[in-house]
């Protein structure tokens, strides 16, 4: 794999609530230059990140019903609507927690099968994040299923741990995100052994740079 495909396996998050607006425009710059698939920002620099990125091959996220997805559905439908109104182009949207906890299964696979509908029918990119340090297998694997049926494009999670199990119960169709502190190329190469199509981390330039010597000493 070259550099240029090496770079499209990463989403780079810019989604922390501390960052300034210059921060994220560094982020997004950083983004561009190393040609990653998606920058995602908060919601309130969606449109800041279309401008930054436009003209290039980076597609400009955003966040949905974060942290948890315990907004209501109405709540949700809206905000997807609006970001990608606004210029969005994947959406990583939590799933709701409270819910899924609650085995409240049908409210959970009615509202990603809405939210799906909506970020399909504008050609978008749904990613929808599982909480799984606070689900047991089983509702990790409900969750997948809930996934498949509204025919998501990706299931993302913060532990490589869990992806055997995603993988095992998702179809090949659907990628398998992995975020994370990932900061050294290694951690990266075990994530995507394990399965992951997208890895999210704030270290990508120096990920990426570390993947550039390894290219050239070979």
């Amino acid at each position: 794999m070259d550099s240029a495909a090496f770079a499209k396996l990463f989403d780079h998050p810019l989604v922390k609530p501390e960052l300034t607006t210059a921060q994220v425009m560094e982020g997004l710059e950083l983004a561009r230059r190393y040609a990653v698939a998606c920058a995602s920002v908060r919601p309130c620099d969606i449109e800041l990140a279309v401008r930054t990125l436009a003209g290039s091959a980076v597609v400009p996220g955003s966040v949905l019903g974060f942290p948890h997805g315990s907004q209501t559905t109405a709540t949700k439908l809206y905000e997807a609507r609006d970001l990608l109104r606004r210029g969005a182009r994947e959406l990583d949207m939590a799933i709701a927690l409270p819910k899924l906890l609650s085995r409240e299964f049908q409210y959970v696979q009615t509202e990603l099968l809405q939210v799906s509908e909506i970020c399909h029918g504008e050609g978008a990119i749904l990613k929808v994040i599982l909480d799984n340090p606070y689900l047991t297998d089983e509702l990790k694997i409900i969750g997948c299923r809930c996934c498949e049926r509204a025919e998501v494009d990706f299931v993302a999670t913060c532990s490589a741990a869990d992806a055997p199990l995603m993988r095992r119960n998702l179809p090949a169709e659907i990628g398998i995100k992995i975020g994370g502190d990932w900061s050294t190329l290694e951690q990266v190469l075990e994530v995507q052994q394990a399965g992951a199509g997208r890895v999210g981390t704030i270290h990508t330039a120096a990920i990426l740079e570390e993947w550039k010597a390894r290219q050239t000493a070979a």
